[in-house]
This record gives C-alpha cells, structure tokens and sequence, in this order.
C-alpha cells in the first residue's frame, strides 16, 4: 500500500517564502496570492510523488541527497527523508545559492 509523505518546512525556508511573497506584493497582491496558490499546488503534489523534482546538477548537494523544483522562475530545493519531504530552502532562480545550502 502507497504511503503518502508529509511535507515539512525547516523554518528558513519558511523565511525565504514569507521573503518571496512580501516582495511580491509589494507590486501585485494578487499575483502574491497567485504564486502562493501555485507553489502550494506543486509541493503539495510531493507528497505523492517524492521525486518529482530533478537531481541537482552540483556534485555536493547531491551527494547530501537533494532535488530541486522549479516553480516560475523559483528553485524549490528538497530533501527526502523516509516519509518527510523536507524543504530546505526556496530561491530566485538567478539568485547565487551555492553558498546558502
């Protein structure tokens, strides 16, 4: 039987979110709803499917064991962790994030 994952953010990266939205509502509110809706749809959707998100190109990240999901111009990376899918950190995709993770 199929065991569905739980999703848990480490609470940077619940900063890093809390960061994207304030950004962009300070332009659209309802492009920050918007976004909001649609970042909770795609990471919801690992909690059936856990590797959804592709390896890392970067040798260490994954070696320590992560993936990554692109959400608009947004890098989701995330760790699974038995039934845990862990979110570490969520970026701007032009951001430099080597040093961060």
């Amino acid at each position: 039987m199929k065991t569905d994952f739980t999703i848990q953010y480490l609470p940077i990266a619940q900063q890093d979110l809390e960061e994207i939205l304030t950004y962009i509502e300070k332009d659209n509110v309802i492009a920050a709803a918007s976004f909001i809706d649609e970042i909770d749809q795609k990471i919801s959707q690992l909690t059936q499917f856990p590797y959804l998100g592709t390896i890392p190109k970067d040798d260490r990240l994954e070696k320590l064991g992560y993936r990554v999901l692109i959400i608009k111009q947004y890098i989701v990376f995330y760790v699974v962790k038995e039934s845990v899918i862990e979110i570490r950190r969520i970026f701007h995709g032009r951001r430099q994030y080597d040093f961060l993770l």
